[in-house]
């Protein structure tokens, strides 16, 4: 996860910016692709802040980033605030939310992109895992992380 995010600051919701580098070391993260506008999004959010926050409380090491499709950066903060998990995100029109857009290849959202500490993609189906396993599907997300 280093190299995809070297020299970035990502926000949270209830602290200050930390480094990524610092904040994503030896972790699974979820890459979020959504957006406020979107209706699927709005609908999978509440999932995805369930899930992260049994992950959470249960201090397995995974995280998400938030990458917002959002077209303003007042609508990212609304919906940061008002319904995510305590997660990361990548501050409004930052370079890399397209070119993490076209690494990943993100034609449609939500997507969420499950990824090792090392920046191997685990599996692209996180929200199908979230929706069908809930807090489980992490078992299968961690197996050989030691190996990253």
């Amino acid at each position: 996860m280093a190299e995809l995010f070297r020299d970035k600051t990502l926000a949270r919701k209830t602290t200050p910016a930390v480094p990524a580098e610092e904040a994503l070391e030896r972790r699974v993260v979820g890459l979020y692709f959504s957006a406020s506008w979107c209706p699927p999004c709005r609908q999978f959010t509440p999932l995805l802040r369930e899930v992260y926050e049994e992950l959470t409380a249960r201090g397995v090491p995974f995280e998400v980033v938030f990458i917002s499709f959002d077209k303003t950066a007042e609508d990212l903060q609304s919906y940061v605030m008002d319904d995510h998990g305590d997660w990361l995100f990548l501050p409004f029109a930052d370079p890399l939310i397209s070119e993490l857009k076209d690494r990943f290849s993100i034609t449609a959202i939500p997507q969420l992109i499950i990824v090792k500490p090392d920046g191997d993609v685990i599996t692209p189906q996180g929200r199908k895992h979230v929706q069908d396993r809930g807090v489980s599907c992490f078992t299968s997300w961690s197996q050989g992380m030691d190996k990253a």
